[in-house]
């Protein structure tokens, strides 16, 4: 399909006519052969007022026609054109652009401009406007262009003529036209190529639906008209922003920053070191991989096992279900012609889900926080539906009821959510659990995502708490920091300062520790890239042999901490270069 592009007014005639094309043949439009008379309008010279009060009727595309064209250059007789045609003079042309580009801002609201080509027939220069269905309709027009004139219209096409609305033509106007949509617009820079077959197919397969077995037989245009992600006329059909969304490999070339970002606190957002990832693709697909991705790195689960009772009490730093549906709220009320990707924040002690701009107008903060509001309006309806199909998202403003139910079901604290007075973001709060919250201010910076969830791995981990009702927190950690103090205090009053049984990742580490260093620096000088593992199985064990110390111990999480080698950690250097 050839693309049809807006015309510069800087722009020579002769220029333009090589490089500006219409989505059609021109000789569609001047014999007549796919286009209904009821789309096109022919005029012999430029007359503002009569090709404005057409323009704005196209723009209403009353009837849902997709539009109309003007052909300026070209009389009309009995509804038909006379060719050869008149033509325009090619001086002209600059200047009608122009003027039409004032008028699109001063004599139509709202604000609507077409787009323009010109054409060589016949050896004459002609002008054709193409006025797609606007997307802020209805649109009104100027009655009069004379300065002193304040009447407004609407105007709509009937059979090939422009008339005023009138009536009940008015109010039908005003009832059907409302605005479209941010998800339910065309997308006019976009092709039905960038629609991928494949992503379609897994879509209808995972809703189960019955279209998938027509699938082979349809083209992508019919298919697309099927599920209501492709419109315009037929000579110009055009995907629909949430077609490519949901089923376009790179959707954030279209919409920058369609993007989910996960970053890692372990210490906290004042830290010197954070973890990042950036989920990009289809909507449904970075939905999933980012909250999969979240439960698989960073969601604990703590046991309590009591003395006196059988049943061991299970609870979660952050719950699976409060994740999954304030991310899912995210990605469903986002506006994704702001340039802002929809943020996770995780903290030992909270996880944030940020997205721009806040909740609709309608909906009263205070309902909000109790679960009660229910929304008037939504922002993207059309997301909603497909999200809903998949069921990654809740309806009837059910969300936010949802996310407290699982809050509390799993003994966290109530989420709270956030906004700004003129809504222009939201910020759902999901605090941890208390013992997790609580351990995580004991344990400082030293956090580190579980990487093992299995139940296996969890029963066995909490073995250390059962005759005492202690909490296993499922952290590498945090293997019980005082029962190593105590062991290690133990070792060196009976066996010397030395005598440790040392493994040869600690070895490696103290031998790497001539002088004071920070955590990046050591780990660097180890070659070691997974931060996890070199907390867990370097510095943590040397922290807790006594081997290594803190420069600032009584100020864990500075960003200005180095470490160093204990007096009993210098012994063991010695004795290795030995």
């Amino acid at each position: 399909m050839v693309r049809f592009v807006r015309q510069s007014t800087t722009r020579t005639c002769r220029d333009s006519a090589m490089t500006v094309r219409l989505p059609i043949n021109i000789d569609s439009l001047l014999h007549r052969r796919t286009i209904e008379s009821e789309r096109v309008e022919y005029k012999a010279g430029w007359n503002p007022q009569s090709v404005l009060r057409t323009l704005g009727a196209f723009a209403n595309d009353f009837h849902n026609l997709g539009g109309g064209y003007v052909v300026l250059g070209v009389e009309e007789r009995n509804g038909r054109p006379v060719l050869p045609p008149k033509g325009l003079n090619p001086d002209a042309i600059d200047r009608i652009q122009k003027e039409l580009l004032g008028l699109g801002n001063s004599a139509i609201q709202p604000s609507y401009h077409p787009l323009t080509a010109t054409h060589e027939v016949d050896g004459k220069t002609i002008l054709v406007l193409y006025a797609p269905g606007g997307e802020t309709r209805p649109y009104r027009t100027k009655v009069s262009l004379s300065e002193a004139s304040r009447e407004w219209a609407y105007y709509i096409r009937k059979h090939n003529s422009t008339v005023r609305a009138r009536g009940e033509d008015e109010r039908e106007l005003l009832g059907l036209a409302a605005t479209v949509p941010f998800d339910d617009r065309y997308h006019r820079s976009a092709s039905l190529d960038d629609l991928s077959f494949r992503l379609i197919q897994q879509h209808l397969q995972d809703v189960g639906s019955d279209l998938l077995l027509e699938v082979p037989e349809l083209s992508m245009e019919a298919l697309g008209r099927r599920m209501n992600i492709v419109g315009g006329p037929s000579e110009a059909p055009l995907p629909k922003n949430v077609g490519l969304l949901f089923f376009n490999d790179n959707p954030h070339g279209f919409f920058p920053a369609t993007q989910i970002d996960v970053v890692w606190f372990p210490d906290g957002p004042g830290g010197d070191y954070f973890e990042e990832k950036e989920f990009r693709g289809p909507l449904a697909a970075i939905l999933r991989d980012a909250v999969s991705y979240i439960g698989n790195n960073y969601v604990k689960e703590a046991v309590v096992k009591h003395p006196h009772r059988p049943e061991a009490e299970r609870f979660w730093n952050f719950p699976i279900a409060a994740i999954e549906e304030a991310l899912g709220n995210a990605i469903y009320h986002r506006s994704y012609e702001e340039r802002e990707p929809v943020e996770v924040r995780i903290m030992p002690d909270e996880l944030l889900v940020l997205s721009y701009p806040g909740a609709d107008r309608s909906i009263r903060m205070e309902d909000l926080q109790q679960g009660k509001a229910v929304s008037r309006r939504y922002r993207n309806r059309r997301i909603g539906e497909f999200l809903k199909e998949l069921d990654l998202a809740e309806g009837r403003s059910t969300g936010v009821p949802k996310i407290l139910r699982a809050m509390s079901n799993n003994g966290s604290p109530p989420p709270s959510f956030e906004t700004d007075e003129d809504r222009t973001w939201f910020l759902a709060r999901l605090p941890a659990h208390a013992e997790f919250a609580q351990a995580a201010d004991e344990a400082g910076t030293e956090q580190a995502p579980l990487q093992d969830n299995s139940l296996e791995s969890r029963e066995s981990k909490a073995e250390a708490g059962q005759d005492t009702g202690q909490t296993a927190l499922q952290d590498p950690l945090q293997d019980n920091p005082l029962e190593n103090h105590e062991n290690n205090a133990g070792a060196k009053q009976d066996t010397g300062p030395v005598a440790l049984q040392v493994d040869d990742c600690v070895q490696r580490l103290v031998h790497e520790l001539p002088c004071e260093m920070s955590r990046a620096e050591l780990q660097a000088a180890l070659k070691l890239h997974d931060r996890q593992n070199f907390l867990t199985t370097y510095l943590k064990p040397a922290l807790n042999a006594g081997l290594v110390e803190m420069t600032m111990p009584d100020k864990p999480t500075s960003r200005n901490q180095r470490y160093r080698r204990t007096p009993e950690g210098e012994a063991l250097a010695r004795r290795s270069e030995d």
